[in-house]
């Protein structure tokens, strides 16, 4: 009861980004019922839906701030941001719709990097991202650490557009899609056994759950075991951490791959 007093102020529900998605379900319903034959109940609007719905616990519940007291935790939430919720959403996206804005979409597309590009450059952010002074700095700066995250954000809808484009012609062959699946898995690597080895070596301090913390004037090995008992925040929470990214990465790629093309063939 005590901490739940402390912490009420950090386990907040995001109004605004609710209002932003619930128009966002708005326009699609009025785009799809008036442009496609598609019904509301037929696969595609549920995917779209349940993007938003994953979109919306993942960044805008208090499973943030929650995600923010353990390395396996994060790694959950971090993994359905990046690995669930672009390809979700656009599995979503119906083909009609997409080719009667396609003027528009071509038109950004020309300021946008290649997915290969932004795969890369996800990779390197994505590692730095949890590099223990990278970490540090992001829990003292909280604007700059959202921001990070909409980069992130961003690149991973384009890295998971070869995919999954709503558009079947932007869509990569069986072969180059493999080829470029393995490249995925080749470059995040390195951010799941940065957690590994951390754990092996030595450890890490949570720079997020020592600020909160110090904010509350409190031992962090007191809130942990409050809040989270062992083993988080342990050096098994660690390695765990970077096991649980790559089944997620791998399970997200094999579940996207079957229903891309599914659609395809529909």
């Amino acid at each position: 009861m005590f901490f739940n007093v402390l912490l009420e102020d950090q386990f907040m529900w995001n109004t605004p980004l609710l209002m932003s998605l619930t128009g966002i379900a708005v326009l699609y319903v009025l785009a799809v019922t008036r442009l496609t034959d598609i019904k509301m109940y037929h696969k595609q609007p549920l995917l779209f839906f349940f993007s938003l719905s994953l979109l919306y616990v993942t960044i805008g519940s208090p499973l943030t701030a929650i995600s923010h007291l353990s390395f396996s935790l994060h790694m959950i939430q971090m993994s359905i941001l990046y690995f669930i919720v672009p390809p979700i959403f656009l599995l979503g996206l119906p083909s009609h719709l997409f080719h009667w804005k396609m003027s528009i979409v071509n038109k950004i597309s020309k300021w946008i990097i290649t997915p290969k590009i932004s795969l890369i450059v996800f990779a390197i952010l994505f590692l730095m991202y949890h590099l223990p002074a990278v970490l540090t700095v992001f829990s003292q700066n909280p604007f700059v650490h959202n921001g990070y995250i909409y980069v992130l954000l961003i690149l991973s809808f384009s890295m998971w557009w070869p995919i999954v484009s709503p558009d079947l012609k932007k869509r990569l062959s069986e072969g180059r899609k493999k080829r470029y699946v393995f490249l995925s898995g080749v470059l995040l690597m390195p951010a799941c056994l940065l957690f590994v080895f951390s754990a092996l070596i030595d450890g890490a301090n949570n720079p997020f759950l020592t600020q909160l913390t110090s904010h509350l004037c409190l031992p962090s090995q007191s809130i942990s075991l409050n809040i989270l008992p062992p083993p988080f925040n342990t050096n098994y929470d660690q390695a765990m951490a970077g096991f649980i990214m790559l089944g997620i990465h791998k399970a997200a790629l094999k579940v996207t791959a079957r229903l891309g093309t599914e659609e395809s063939e529909t």
